[in-house]
């Protein structure tokens, strides 16, 4: 990790069996084990969209290009990265159709014929999907030609509720990223040159990877009136009048996945909480060839099975080969038995994210297991906090500024004025971008950092994926 961690990146990503290259150029094949990992992250929050009144809907693959540009800012933010389909068969299309990126402008089109009163809203749409970007630079997880992801587009009634859908979806991303991923993330407001095309304001949770950089980890745009002017989104009010509805957009992707490897992982491997982990633990029979160990080991996992989710690792490769194995997938515990533990009434426990290893009599497992596993989902939250807050300076000049750029890793708090003209300096200087100016409130000076004029805002900076 510490000599390359992009090259340790790719081999957890590969070695983990969490997916393999597609034959087109930036597209991955997401293996069993990895679908497995995302399929639980999707669960959780499709349950929480669910509990907040979302409804699920599935929208086409194809955009025609004339809807595509209704509306100006969205189309340019995206632009560069549509992928166009020209041709159906032999035949060459009147229009093109643009491979969806995102879906704001078809579920727009759809809200123009189908909102026409006051007792039609709100609509609270999510929509399971994927999508394609066609990037120049693709590393699996974190920047693919295509991804999967899920967009949420909400209409309402008025300005109030649309901030307060905004907010609420942040909330829950971060709800995701802390008591699921065990993931500490910033939540803030990005800067207007950072905000999603064609919104009023984008919400964010900036989570910090292990080499100090940062990852978006999860959007939530408050479009205001501007799609549905572009579209005609209209609708009766209680008196009769005409208004246009307020619109929200949110997303998360599979590029969470990348954020769960890159806080947690070590030179071992991948380490997943325990709360998303499809195998919670493993186990692993000891000496399986002599009589009895297998059965018990069976036995064992049918008794687990009910308050767990549990494997067995019956292969027969060397135990030394499924350790091996066990902590290159990363499953929060390892349970080892072999005859001596049979005779002993025991097995042994081991830690995936300290190595510890601790002998429990059979008949405790059932109390044991669930609590080592809420154990290791707060170390992991604990270990990774605190390795956020190791890695985050303040500057007050741009000297500090640039001398921390230039010597660590890391988020740097620092003073803004508010000037777009000083955020795009310090990018194309530094490589480093505003991640987001944070909920809570805090000052580290008075004067921007860059142009020393007085400061409106504490923004975090880093470099990013």
């Amino acid at each position: 990790m510490e000599d390359d961690f992009p090259q340790w990146y790719t081999d957890v990503v590969k070695q983990a069996e969490l997916v393999d290259y597609g034959q087109v150029r930036g597209t991955m094949i997401i293996k069993p084990y990895g679908y497995a990992i995302w399929e639980n992250v999707k669960n959780e929050l499709d349950r929480m969209f669910k509990e907040t009144g979302h409804t699920n809907v599935a929208f086409p693959l194809f955009i025609p290009e004339s809807l595509l540009q209704r509306e100006k800012d969205h189309v340019e933010g995206f632009a560069p990265e549509v992928a166009w389909v020209t041709h159906g068969g032999d035949e060459k299309l009147a229009e093109r159709l643009a491979v969806r990126p995102t879906s704001e402008v078809l579920f727009c089109d759809y809200y123009s014929n189908n909102i026409h009163s006051y007792r039609d809203l709100p609509k609270l749409y999510n929509q399971w999907s994927n999508v394609v970007r066609w990037e120049k630079t693709t590393r699996p997880f974190l920047r693919s030609s295509e991804f999967h992801w899920q967009e949420g587009h909400t209409a309402h009634a008025t300005e109030a509720e649309a901030i307060e859908e905004t907010n609420r979806m942040l909330e829950i991303y971060a709800k995701l990223a802390e008591e699921y991923l065990a993931i500490p993330v910033l939540k803030g407001k990005k800067t207007d040159k950072e905000k999603f095309a064609g919104a009023e304001f984008t919400l964010t949770i900036e989570a910090m990877m292990h080499d100090g950089k940062a990852l978006q980890s999860g959007t939530s745009h408050n479009f205001g009136t501007g799609f549905a002017e572009a579209f005609d989104i209209t609708y009766l009010d209680k008196e009769g009048k005409s208004q246009f509805v307020h619109q929200t957009s949110w997303g998360v992707s599979t590029r969470i996945m990348g954020a769960i490897i890159m806080v947690h992982g070590d030179d071992r491997g991948l380490v997943v909480p325990p709360r998303i982990a499809p195998t919670q633990a493993m186990i692993v029979p000891i000496a399986q060839h002599k009589e009895g160990v297998l059965d018990k080991a069976y036995d064992l996992r049918d008794q687990l099975k009910e308050i767990i989710r549990v494997d067995i690792d019956a292969s027969d490769n060397m135990p030394g080969w499924k350790f091996n194995e066990s902590e290159m997938k990363g499953y929060p515990v390892r349970i080892e038995i072999g005859p001596k533990d049979i005779e002993k009434e025991q097995v042994v426990l081991v830690r995936r994210d300290t190595g510890e290893k601790e002998f429990v009599a059979m008949a405790e497992l059932e109390e044991r297991l669930p609590a080592l596993l809420e154990e290791i989902q707060q170390n992991l939250y604990d270990k990774a906090l605190a390795h956020r807050l190791e890695k985050t300076y303040t500057a007050t000049t741009m000297e500090e500024f640039k001398q921390i750029f230039a010597e660590k890793t890391g988020f740097v708090k620092a003073m803004w004025c508010g000037d777009t003209a000083c955020e795009e300096k310090i990018k194309e200087d530094l490589s480093v971008t505003s991640r987001c100016i944070p909920f809570e409130k805090e000052s580290v000076g008075d004067t921007c950092v860059f142009c020393a004029k007085p400061a409106k805002e504490l923004v975090y900076w880093a470099k990013a994926y």
